[in-house]
């Protein structure tokens, strides 16, 4: 299967979707896997090609979840799978926790181009997401010498699944429920969520001044103590909650109240990150330097490898504090140095912005004709759609939401849902204007019918 034939046939179903393979491989799927997951459509991929997928049927779909905000620079891209292939004929495993290559100074020395942090840099590699989360709250207690516990988290953020990292998540009670007792420390407050302000007004910038002064004259002065936190830590645009986009005042302030009460700014670009906003990093919209980043998701193009990377002063964990066996994985880090190249050399930040953009205005003349459209919001190629019943109630419509992305589906084109009933939209960088239309097409067809 070529690039060239899928991009000329796609969408194509040719059996109606789940077909008789899928069918028998998700029933024994059923049997063999434990079933925690939560799957949108009953889709089981053979192979895949910059932003196509084929399924094992044969049908074609358009990919407009990058396998949740990971395959940045498009499925089996060749410089990628080189670069895999290369390093694997070499060695695939050495633990950098008690031994060192050149692949991963080289990495960290490229990566720190873009990082937007200024000075000295350190990093320290990861398997994951969750994991890069885990290691900021540990350097954020470590900095302190301990004498700073508390964590401040966001409602509706999504940081991981793991014991120190779920403590701070909180988009959705199901991955919390029969857990606890989780991480203690953490204290949430809301997330300035425009278009649902937890205060009660509809001013994006009224609504991230009040969140502010809900941190500092309710949590600050009567909860917490201001020299007890450790860190504040956020999405700089919430993905699991919603594709929300704060406020631009927002950010500004945030980092205002960490700088004063001594307390570090973590940001959380494990979904945001590497040029998916059409920006290397999401932060960067908000002209706000971070002390911590965590990374995940994109950094390597779907190889398990994630990173903290923070302040040469911030990331000073004493030796043996922290570890890991796989995190840094040659293999990884090879393809994590291609897709800095691929990024680089097919501007694909840029594309991320344009293509965005115009995406965006398509899907708001949608919003114009189809009152269960709210709103449409999003940076770059991170797009959310969110579902209401109607547009003055702006109440979610989640059984709506469901309908449309498995109309989606069994139309040829993969997406799926975010926060309460956000549809969500994040195609590989590499995408096209005109792909992007077949898409959305695809999506005016469905509103049409739903309507």
């Amino acid at each position: 299967m070529s690039a060239n034939y899928i991009y000329e046939d796609a969408p194509k179903i040719v059996v109606e979707p789940p077909g008789p393979k899928a069918r028998e491989i998700l029933e024994r799927d059923s049997k063999a896997l434990m079933q925690s997951y939560v799957r949108w459509y009953p889709l089981v991929i053979d192979r895949a090609v910059n932003y196509i997928v084929q399924d094992v049927d044969g049908n074609l779909y358009i990919d407009f979840n990058a396998g949740i905000a990971v395959i940045n620079v498009g499925h089996s891209n060749p410089r990628v799978v080189k670069a895999i292939k290369d390093q694997a004929e070499k060695f695939t495993h050495y633990s950098i926790t008690d031994f060192a290559y050149i692949q991963a100074v080289e990495y960290a020395e490229r990566l720190f181009r873009y990082v937007p942090i200024k000075g000295g840099k350190k990093i320290f590699y990861t398997n994951s997401g969750t994991e890069s989360v885990e290691c900021t709250l540990k350097v954020s207690r470590a900095y302190h010498k301990g004498s700073r516990q508390y964590i401040i988290g966001f409602i509706g953020a999504f940081h991981g699944r793991t014991y120190g990292s779920l403590s701070i998540t909180s988009s959705k009670p199901a991955q919390r429920r029969y857990f606890s007792p989780l991480l203690p420390g953490v204290i949430h407050i809301p997330y300035p969520y425009p278009y649902r302000c937890p205060f009660n007004t509809r001013d994006p910038d009224e609504c991230g001044r009040m969140t502010i002064e809900y941190l500092t004259s309710w949590v600050l002065d009567k909860v917490v103590p201001r020299d007890e936190v450790a860190s504040i830590i956020i999405e700089p645009i919430q993905g699991e909650g919603g594709y929300i986009v704060p406020p631009k005042n927002f950010m500004r302030e945030l980092r205002s109240v960490a700088n004063e009460i001594g307390s570090l700014l973590i940001v959380d670009e494990v979904q945001t990150g590497f040029g998916r906003t059409g920006k290397w990093f999401a932060i960067e919209h908000f002209g706000v330097e971070p002390d911590l980043i965590a990374l995940g998701k994109a950094i390597a193009n779907g190889l398990p490898l994630g990173a903290c990377v923070g302040k040469e002063e911030v990331m000073s964990i004493q030796q043996g504090g922290h570890a890991t066996t796989f995190g840094g994985n040659p293999v990884a880090l090879s393809a994590a140095l291609s897709v800095l190249d691929v990024i680089e050399s097919d501007k694909l930040v840029d594309n991320a912005a344009r293509v965005g953009s115009y995406i965006i205005g398509r899907l708001n003349d949608l919003a114009e004709k189809y009152s269960f459209i709210g709103e449409v919001r999003g940076l770059g190629l991170m797009i959310g759609i969110e579902i209401v019943e109607s547009r003055d109630s702006r109440k979610p419509n989640p059984s709506l939401l469901k309908n449309i992305i498995y109309r989606s589906f069994k139309k040829g084109l993969l997406v799926i849902g975010a926060g309460d009933s956000t549809l969500r939209i994040s195609p590989p960088l590499t995408i096209t204007r005109e792909v992007a239309d077949k898409a959305i097409d695809i999506l005016e067809d469905i509103f049409k019918t739903v309507a």
